[in-house]
């Protein structure tokens, strides 16, 4: 039996209501996995941890569910595991290969810091450290992203990199080679809880979007924001420049959930 017009409408209308867009599930290391915990919605949400820090839980399909960043430095073949309730829930990885990028450095201060440039880098690092460490509960959890800059990607997420042939951490971002000067916006809502000049992410912002997710803005021109402002989804806080460690003008945005940085493609809905 074929349902009247007026009912389709309403059911598409309160499907669009209630159904959830997840992040891409990717069970390798940088990656997202989405764990149905087997605890049904009615049941009051469990408190979960991942490798210890505590992990966003969604209410899907009436079954609480554990959506997790995984660590690029993760060891496949090892058990990963979710605490909760006093239990432990183990998943596997996935290997992946992620290929190589060799780039020329002009600066040497930025392949060979000096011990001051190096004491810097470690008082910047603990305070970007700190914010991705924050889990703030929100009404309900983000799950999507919009791209914060329009351009080409001219680095991905995972590269094994090596500066002047030197090997360095893989990259833990995507960067957009989108104009100079060009707006750079929030990919969601959120609370600017970071803001510096910092010796090689060079004019950065981080917003936290509460249950462990936060993302990450490097290498601006100019910052419009500051430490606590409240942001809209699509408003500017800054613009692309080149400051910092980089070969040209670009945007570094980086996410990071449950204090692991993950690719930022994962939460990008196509």
């Amino acid at each position: 039996m074929r349902l009247p017009l007026f009912l389709m409408t309403l059911t598409l209308a309160l499907f669009s209501l209630t159904a959830k867009a997840l992040p891409t599930e990717s069970r390798v290391p940088g990656g997202v996995a989405i764990v149905d915990l087997g605890l049904p919605s009615s049941a009051p949400a469990p408190e979960v941890t991942y490798d210890g820090y505590p992990v966003m839980v969604i209410d899907h399909n009436g079954s609480w569910t554990a959506v997790a960043g995984i660590s690029l430095k993760a060891t496949v073949g090892r058990d990963q595991e979710l605490k909760f309730n006093g239990k432990t829930l183990t998943f596997q990885l996935d290997d992946k290969a992620y290929p190589e990028q060799r780039l020329k450095i002009k600066q040497r201060k930025y392949v060979e810091p000096d011990p001051k440039q190096v004491a810097r880098w470690k008082r910047e690092s603990a305070e970007q450290k700190s914010a991705y460490k924050l889990f703030t509960k929100t009404e309900e959890p983000i799950l999507t992203l919009a791209m914060p800059a329009e351009g080409p990607y001219s680095s991905a997420f995972g590269l094994k990199r090596f500066f002047n042939d030197q090997p360095r951490a893989p990259h833990s971002g995507l960067d957009i080679a989108a104009p100079d000067k060009s707006p750079i916006k929030t990919a969601a809502k959120g609370t600017v809880t970071a803001v510096g000049n910092y010796f090689f992410n060079g004019n950065t912002v981080i917003i936290d979007h509460g249950h462990g997710l936060s993302t990450m803005y490097c290498h601006m021109s100019q910052i419009d924001v500051k430490v606590g402002d409240q942001v809209a989804l699509g408003q500017q806080i800054g613009l692309v420049g080149a400051t910092g460690r980089v070969t040209g003008p670009h945007l570094h945005w980086g996410v990071s959930l449950n204090n692991q940085r993950v690719d930022p493609l994962l939460f990008v809905q196509e």
